[in-house]
């Protein structure tokens, strides 16, 4: 695509981001489950948590673009490393996580995942908007233009990290309120929620590999 193409694409999906972000955490509290926003709120999901990661990406997108439009070139590269590394090793695996962990939970069982209560709640474009556009617009990031991968240790020690993070947090909420974020924690013993965290870690790691497969096989080797 062409820079100012580029651009355009980079700022419409950071408004959508940010417009659907805002719609989740602006749902009428009247009618929320209580069983469902307690201690945390939104911010306990990953779901909700992606929103925000999506909505700095395409953010940070934009701003190179601008950057590279009136030709600030070394500003712009400095924005474009930390861009391609927010893609590579958090944007493009969080988000294919998200969408198809959700739907095959939600297929097997929803109650495990997002309770039917919720359908009176959050709208089902919004439910799509969250769980199912996500991993169209990161396939498309890849088609869009080429991303430089870092070195695969540095990669996976910030995606190991980030998720080690949310693991605490979801570990630390179940510490305070005796409830987990999902129902479907509630099912294991605490080997059987290790080796579940440990298997989805697992996976996630897959998705940063797949990631890095579909831009070398489009775009040639290319990495920081």
């Amino acid at each position: 695509m062409e820079i100012s193409t580029l651009a355009m694409y980079h700022c419409l999906a950071f408004v959508w981001y940010f417009f659907v972000a805002y719609s989740i955490t602006h749902v009428r509290t009247e009618e929320r489950p209580s069983e469902v926003f307690l201690y945390g709120g939104q911010w306990k999901y990953l779901t909700v948590l992606n929103l925000v990661l999506q909505a700095v990406f395409y953010g940070v997108s934009f701003l190179a673009d601008v950057l590279r439009l009136i030709k600030k070139l070394r500003c712009a590269k400095c924005i474009i490393t930390s861009r391609d590394l927010l893609f590579s090793a958090l944007a493009f695996p969080v988000s294919t996580f998200v969408s198809i962990s959700f739907w095959t939970l939600y297929t097997y069982n929803r109650e495990l995942v997002y309770p039917k209560s919720l359908d009176g709640v959050i709208p089902l474009w919004l439910n799509h908007a969250m769980h199912t556009a996500v991993l169209p617009f990161a396939l498309l990031e890849i088609l869009a233009l080429p991303h430089r991968y870092p070195a695969k240790k540095k990669g996976l020690v910030l995606l190991g990290s980030v998720t080690f993070l949310y693991i605490s947090w979801v570990l630390w909420i179940y510490s305070v309120t005796g409830e987990w974020v999902y129902p479907l924690f509630a099912l294991f013993s605490p080997f059987g929620l290790a080796a579940f965290f440990a298997g989805s870690l697992a996976v996630i790691v897959s998705f940063y590999n797949f990631g890095e497969f579909l831009n070398r096989m489009i775009w040639g080797q290319s990495k920081f």
